[in-house]
């Protein structure tokens, strides 16, 4: 007979609901501390017995103990790193994901899952500008998008260049690559022909120098440029770049993870066109497009080069691949295999709200990225270091030492006034402002800059 983990509980289910709608109507979201919490985890081992503990302890526990030390992504006061900010009916659609125990592992278990996720991907290349003909899949996050990509991307080169068997691969990355890059290149054993910047961008001239100087430039067979930097924003030269690898038969993948969302910019949007020359790029929704963590988009130009790499074949996986039907494995374009249904919260918020709500919103990004940096530019004890990039700010504070600025980011997220870390700059320690939540104020901005005086 079932036991009570397997049967509904109308006690316990009304106490979680009742919390999720609380959680859903605080506006705005509190911050919470973090890492600065006293007293973590006290009384966690009382909770994990051989009998069990009741719902509502364990609820309350969470709620007064765990859920004020965690740093709360979506407040809009969240102006670190890059910052989430997931729209109401993708939060609720997400628990229906959950509740659902929906996975989107295969289209013989999950079409009905797949297609809808399928459709936010359609979407997506065609706001990059690519054919009809482009897909792959949603993965965790942006550090397993790139390593799926360049993984296609070291196994097309080798099939295309059997000359180089026996030789070491590489890939043209500039200086300014996200680290999850780097770590993607050492788990492929791919080694990296690092191309210097220009104003910390890549451009094709720098890259046909790079080329032009090494002395085996046939063993690059691939360039990864970034579409929006984590820490300031910058795009890096898309158009020239990947006209240049398509005329060379280079794989170009593009990192979008953080700036992918401007696609959907009224005002920034064209900034992504080179996007329609890559092989594969990624976009991470829990970024800039407003879903639930985790959740990323990779997308190839030819999905069948990524399916030649990723088909996993085993005697029990034989049944979900049927060459004779037109079927979607989201298995076959990404280095997992089991998988949640990730992309279903979005699409039913993209559904719900419609494409220009989006736009509307990462244009208001966009905005008080800017009303930030005139801000700043106001005040006599602040600088800004360049203008805004997309939605983020880097300024700093004149005179200011390391030291003072790890003391004012402490201070600031203990009084509960916002969340902001500082970041390295060409060797100096400075502030940054990252814009994703379209409810952060001038007001909140400014109560942040006054603490600076």
């Amino acid at each position: 007979m079932p036991g009570p983990m397997f049967t509904y509980d109308k006690e316990m289910t009304d106490l979680i609901f009742d919390f999720c709608r609380w959680r859903l109507t605080i506006n705005p979201v509190p911050l919470d501390f973090g890492g600065i919490a006293e007293d973590l985890g006290e009384g966690l081992d009382a909770l994990l017995n051989d009998e069990g503990t009741s719902a509502a302890t364990v609820l309350d526990y969470y709620d007064k103990q765990l859920a004020t030390a965690i740093v709360s992504v979506d407040s809009p006061r969240f102006l670190s790193f890059i910052p989430a900010a997931p729209t109401k009916a993708s939060l609720l659609f997400d628990m229906v994901v959950s509740a659902s125990s929906l996975q989107g592992t295969s289209w013989l278990e999950a079409a009905g899952a797949i297609v809808a996720e399928n459709q936010v991907l359609s979407l997506l290349a065609e706001r990059a500008g690519l054919d009809k003909t482009a897909g792959g899949c949603f993965v965790s996050g942006g550090s397993l998008g790139n390593l799926s990509a360049l993984t296609t991307a070291r196994d097309n080169g080798r099939r295309n260049h059997p000359e180089l068997a026996g030789k070491r691969l590489r890939v043209a990355v500039s200086e300014e690559a996200h680290s999850s890059v780097a770590k993607a290149l050492h788990v492929i054993d791919v080694d990296a022909l690092i191309v210097p910047t220009i104003d910390h961008r890549l451009t094709l001239g720098e890259l046909e120098k790079a080329l032009a100087a090494d002395p085996e430039p046939e063993t690059v067979i691939a360039v990864v440029a970034t579409g929006g930097t984590t820490n300031a924003g910058i795009i890096d030269d898309l158009e020239a770049i990947g006209s240049y690898c398509r005329s060379q038969g280079l794989w170009f993948h593009v990192d979008c993870a953080y700036g992918g969302g401007a696609m959907f910019s009224s005002t920034h949007g064209h900034l992504l066109s080179g996007l329609r020359h890559v092989d594969s790029f990624i976009v991470d929704p829990h970024k800039w497009l407003y879903a639930p963590f985790d959740c990323a988009a990779l997308l190839y130009r030819d999905p069948r080069i990524a399916k030649a790499t990723f088909t996993q074949n085993a005697a029990y996986l034989d049944v979900i691949h049927d060459e004779t039907k037109e079927e979607w494995n989201p298995t076959d374009y990404a280095m997992h295999l089991t998988r949640r249904a990730r992309g279903l919260a979005i699409w039913f918020s993209l559904c719900v709200y419609g494409i220009k709500a989006y736009v509307d919103a990462v244009d208001d990004s966009i905005a008080i990225a800017e009303r930030a940096a005139v801000m700043i530019q106001e005040a006599e004890h602040l600088e800004l270091i360049r203008d805004p990039s997309l939605s983020i700010v880097l300024f700093r504070r004149v005179g200011w030492s390391d030291e003072q600025y790890a003391a004012w980011s402490t201070k600031l997220l203990q009084d509960q006034i916002g969340f902001v870390t500082p970041t390295k700059w060409e060797g100096e320690t400075i502030a940054r402002f990252a814009f994703l939540h379209p409810e952060t104020t001038e007001a909140m901005v400014a109560e942040i800059l006054a603490t600076m005086a």
